[in-house]
Formats: structure tokens, C-alpha cells, sequence
């Protein structure tokens, strides 16, 4: 186990070791360039933690450059500064550091995980691959190659052929109906004015989450924030995005001569901020998303013993919201559990849960919080940015449970209905069936 291994599960040991009793204060820190950031401060390892992420993402390529922000953020530790990128990843070595940059449909993520002792100089290379990416030549075609033989390869994926078919279905011309990979015709059309572009419009002040957990004081976290942020450009140039209308009572399928069939099924969803969400939330986990105790699994799988796992989900987005439904199982059985999950999501919409398994449900998902969001110091980041992002406030942790034990089985009943009685998007993919 390597050094920043052991020393993050120290970090979960003293931090969060004790559920369901967790406690976890969070500081609000602001910058003397008014840069804000939440802080979970423990002195006990030496160990620090940030992830941030930038409004965004792959929602914001424009038309034919497919691709670009994904194709970015595998460029920011390749050379920055007057650091090449042999250079740069030496120096990251030297100082015992990992970094990362990610994007998504609406977002463009980065972290970095850093001994105490060693942040100065870890927090420089940061500053350096945040403000001034080199996206040297030779980097971005070896990035844009790996990206590409990645494209290839799905291209014979069945499952990934029926993503793309079902997005481009469900949500048209929206943003999220492309390729966050984009093509290999838009990745080549990609050049280095691109990405230059791209990075200058999209990282602004005004669009930036931060969050921090680990071995230091607000004092010390508030200069190393400007540092890395502050002479970003006050106000990103983000293209607006339109909210997506999905197209449901549609049934998508392609034929592949697989061993199993994967059906998925779409319904409308519930925005976090909507007064509905934990409603729709504990109703959720009792139809599908309490993978061992839902009703989808004990159908499904315990008493047909139809698929290996079944269950469903709550998917937001910024501009989308949907309650999926998952499972795969045998060719020859596909017809019959297509219909079992029917039944179960209409007897959800039509009779809500019982007393009981409101219960059950409060108990497990108040319980269960520690152990799913707070178990490692990266963990406890990423939360905090969540947090951030959703507007929930840094009381959120402490009222959580008092939220979802205030919700009554009246209010879920309303939610499965409202939810649960549209007609679905259905993607099915397998061998065809008569």
C-alpha cells in the first residue's frame, strides 16, 4: 500500500469511523479574491484533499468539435507553465501528488489529493495546470489517439451502440444527445486554438465549486485558493443550454446476437431542488434503488431468479431529470421480465408503498449516508461539492434526516403517480425477438 493509500484510510478511520453518529463541520472559506470554498478540517494525518469543478462541460463543445472538453481535461497534467510534460509529471512524481481532470455533460471536474508537508509545491503544479495548460502538439495527438481507439472499440460494443441509439432517441438535438467522446471526425478536427479557446471561455470565477478536506486551516487555505483561482477571467463565456425534453412512450431496441437481453425503461424524474425530491427519493429506493431490499430486485431476481441485478435509479442533470429502470437477463426471458417490471412500476403508481417499507426505507437511506458519502477524505470532497452544486447548504448533512423522516406516505403516493404513470422510453438490446 503506498504512502497516500495508508494515509487516506487513516483519514476514514478518524474522520468517519464512528456511524451513524458522524459529524462533520464544514467551514465556509473566502479568499481575499473572494474566491469561496468549503472546508472539512481534521490536523490528525497529514493529508489534503480538493476537488473542484467548473459549470460546463461537454454540453458546451461546439457543434462539429465534438469531444473538445473531454479531450481537454486529459491535457492539463501533459505540460503547463514552462513545464513540458515529461517535466511536469516528474515533478508531480517528486512531490507525491495525484491529480486529475474529468468532464461530464455539465461539468469539468479536477482534484488532487496532496501530503501536508508537500503542499506548497503540489499547489504550485495545480495553479500552473489550471491557468496555463501548454497543450503542446505532441501530447494532443497522443491524447486524441487513445480517445479515438476508444471510440473504435465501443463501435463493436453492443451496449454502447445502444447508449448512443437511446440518447440520440431521447433526447434529439439536445446537447445530451451527443458524444461526449465525440467522433473521430470532430476529435481530428480538433487543434491547439481550440483548446486554448475552449479553456479560456469555459474557466471562469463565477462557475467554480471548491472543496476541501484534510490538514489545514482556513488561514492557510484562504491565499492557496488565489493561487490556484484567482487570476482566472471573473466571468466564464458559457453558450446557453437549453432545458431537455425527453421523448417518452417510445420503444428503442437493437438486435445483437448477445447471451443476454438488457432492457432499460425512462420515466420523468425529479429535480433535487423540487419540493418532491425526497418523496420521489424514498419511493425510488423502495421500488428499485435498495438494490437487496427493493421490490424490482425481490421480483426480478429472488423470486424468478430472472437477472443477476435489477433496480432502478434517480438521474438529474442540469437541464434534465428522469427515474431509470435497469436490469439484464436471459434471451428467452426478456418478454417476461419486461412485463414483471411493468407491474411492479404501476402497482407502485397506483397503491404507493406499504407503512412498513417507509420504514424500512427512512431507516436504511438515514443510516446508510456515512458509509455511502463520507468514507474517505476524497469521498467527503466530493460531497461538499455536490452540496455546493445542489444549493443544499452547509447544514444539509445535519437536517438530512430530519427532511426524510418528515416525509409521509400520503407524499410518496403523490410522487409515484405523478412519476410513474407516463408512458416510458424502453431500450431493449439482444438477440431480436419473435
Amino acid at each position: 500500500m503506498t504512502i497516500m493509500k495508508r494515509v487516506a484510510a487513516a483519514v476514514v478511520l478518524v474522520l468517519f469511523g464512528v456511524a451513524p453518529g458522524y459529524a462533520v463541520e464544514i467551514k465556509e472559506v473566502v479568499s481575499p479574491k473572494g474566491i469561496k470554498a468549503w472546508l472539512v478540517q481534521d490536523d490528525f494525518v497529514p493529508l489534503i484533499s480538493m476537488r473542484f469543478t467548473f459549470k460546463g462541460g461537454s454540453s458546451q463543445d461546439p457543434d462539429g468539435k465534438e469531444g473538445l472538453a473531454n479531450l481537454m481535461t486529459g491535457l492539463f497534467d501533459e505540460g503547463a507553465g514552462d513545464l513540458t510534460s515529461d517535466t511536469f509529471q516528474q515533478k508531480l512524481d517528486d512531490v507525491g501528488a495525484e491529480m486529475g481532470f474529468n468532464a461530464d455533460d455539465d461539468n469539468i471536474s479536477g482534484s488532487i489529493r496532496m501530503l501536508a508537508d508537500k503542499r506548497d509545491e503540489a499547489v504550485d503544479l495545480l495553479a500552473l495546470a489550471v491557468n496555463a495548460p501548454r497543450f503542446d502538439q505532441a501530447p494532443i495527438d497522443r491524447i486524441r489517439q487513445q480517445v479515438i481507439a476508444g471510440i473504435k472499440s465501443s463501435e463493436r460494443d453492443p451496449n454502447a451502440i445502444a447508449g448512443r441509439k437511446f440518447a440520440e432517441a431521447l433526447y434529439g438535438d439536445h446537447p445530451y444527445g451527443r458524444r461526449s467522446e465525440g467522433t473521430e471526425a470532430s476529435l481530428s478536427s480538433i487543434t491547439h486554438d481550440d483548446l486554448k479557446s475552449f479553456h479560456k471561455r469555459n474557466f471562469g470565477r463565477d462557475n467554480l465549486i471548491v472543496a476541501v478536506v484534510g490538514s489545514i486551516s482556513p488561514e492557510e487555505l484562504a491565499p492557496l485558493l488565489d493561487k490556484v483561482f484567482g487570476s482566472l477571467p471573473e466571468k466564464a463565456q458559457l453558450v446557453p443550454i437549453a432545458e431537455a425534453k425527453l421523448t417518452f412512450g417510445q420503444t428503442t431496441r437493437v438486435d445483437y446476437a448477445l447471451p443476454q437481453t438488457s432492457i432499460s425503461m425512462v420515466y420523468p424524474g425529479v429535480r433535487r431542488q423540487d419540493p418532491d425530491f425526497f418523496p420521489a427519493y424514498i419511493m425510488n429506493h423502495i421500488l428499485g434503488g435498495g438494490t437487496f431490499s427493493s421490490r424490482i430486485y425481490n421480483e426480478v431476481r429472488e423470486k424468478r431468479g430472472l437477472a443477476y441485478s435489477a433496480g432502478s435509479n434517480l438521474v438529474t442533470r442540469d437541464h434534465m431529470a428522469a427515474l431509470m429502470v435497469n436490469t439484464a437477463t436471459r434471451a428467452d426471458r426478456a418478454g417476461e421480465t419486461l412485463q414483471i417490471l411493468k407491474t411492479e412500476v404501476a402497482r407502485m403508481a397506483k397503491d404507493g408503498p406499504t407503512r412498513e417499507e417507509l420504514i424500512e426505507a427512512k431507516k436504511y437511506l438515514v443510516g446508510s449516508y456515512a458509509v455511502n458519502n463520507l468514507d474517505s477524505s476524497s469521498a467527503v470532497a466530493s460531497t461538499l461539492v455536490g452540496l455546493q452544486d445542489q444549493k443544499l447548504g452547509r447544514d444539509y448533512i445535519d437536517k438530512r434526516a430530519e427532511l426524510i423522516n418528515a416525509v409521509t406516505l400520503d407524499q410518496i403516493k403523490a410522487a409515484a403517480k405523478k412519476l410513474l404513470e407516463t408512458e416510458p422510453a424502453i431500450l431493449i438490446v439482444g438477440p431480436p425477438q419473435t
